[in-house]
């Protein structure tokens, strides 16, 4: 702002081009972040602070769908690194022949939860499958579930007699280490049947440690949508945004596009998002979702 009060003032006195340049440039950098500000106000939501933690699942379509998934993680991978955050992969289930099955990682950042929770539910794919040798058009489906890291929460009491805790050998990569002893961990939440799983930490206790944040999050989230729907339900929500709905469709044939179906936010530069550009995307929704909220 005082820069642009400087170059009008300037201009006011003698107009010369190199002010003119640099008013334009500094009303274009306070516009940008005005809009992040606007984003930033949004995201008052109780966990929105916090870290992420994502799980992408691949739905029916064998390979394809698969293939999918990696794709999927390559563009949050590459989103998370545009937004200065940082990625670890805490769990992953290989495909049969490529891609990958599962993965759970975690997003770590300022307001990464806040972002990232905008992109839970189905994601939708079209193209020409790169593994069918007829060349055919193929649709694949893949979920996504995104949930707070927590540490623990004092409202979220676990008891020890309701945690199923089975040990395994890793399957992914670590090297003989982690192949040879079984420091893999899976944890059951008995009365609701959240199942949790870490197998990249090097120890038993590291994995032990890392899934119980994960149990502690997935039971926090699963409170916080109880409370949601109660709301919808009250308030007389419409159209509930939840885990199952499809979200967004990327269409690589017959033409170029990704489109979000609860925002209708599209654009063409489907490689731009494949590649991690998907924070119009997130702002949109924000903007979009938070003035539903204020009407209702």
């Amino acid at each position: 702002m005082e820069e642009c009060k400087t170059a009008i003032e300037l201009l006011e006195l003698e107009v010369e081009e190199d002010v003119e340049l640099g008013l334009v440039d500094a009303i274009s950098n306070l516009s940008n972040l005005l809009e992040d500000f606007q984003i930033e106000t949004l995201l008052s939501g109780k966990y929105d602070n916090r870290n992420a933690i994502l799980m992408l699942h691949a739905g029916a379509g064998g390979t394809e769908a698969q293939d999918w998934v990696n794709m999927l993680y390559r563009m949050y991978d590459m989103y998370a690194t545009n937004m200065g955050f940082k990625t670890r992969v805490l769990d992953v289930l290989d495909g049969d022949e490529a891609g990958i099955k599962s993965i759970t990682f975690e997003v770590a950042g300022d307001n990464a939860y806040g972002y990232l929770k905008c992109e839970k539910g189905v994601h939708r794919l079209v193209r020409i499958s790169p593994f069918d040798s007829n060349a055919r058009r193929h649709t694949s489906f893949a979920s996504l579930d995104v949930m707070p890291e927590l540490d623990e929460a004092p409202d979220i009491e676990i008891r020890s007699e309701d945690l199923k805790i089975d040990t395994y050998r890793s399957s992914g990569a670590g090297g003989q280490h982690v192949n040879k002893t079984e420091s893999a961990i899976r944890i059951t939440h008995v009365p609701t049947g959240i199942v949790v799983s870490c197998q990249t930490e090097r120890s038993q206790i590291q994995n032990r440690e890392t899934c119980m944040k994960m149990l502690y999050s997935k039971l926090a989230q699963k409170a916080e949508d109880e409370e949601l729907e109660k709301i919808n339900d009250i308030r007389g929500e419409i159209k509930k945004i939840e885990w199952g709905s499809q979200i967004r469709s990327y269409v690589f044939q017959p033409y170029c596009m990704v489109k979000d179906h609860r925002t209708n936010y599209e654009t063409s530069d489907i490689q731009g998002v494949m590649n991690g550009n998907i924070q119009p995307f997130i702002n949109d929704y924000l903007v979009k979702s938070n003035s539903k909220t204020s009407k209702n």
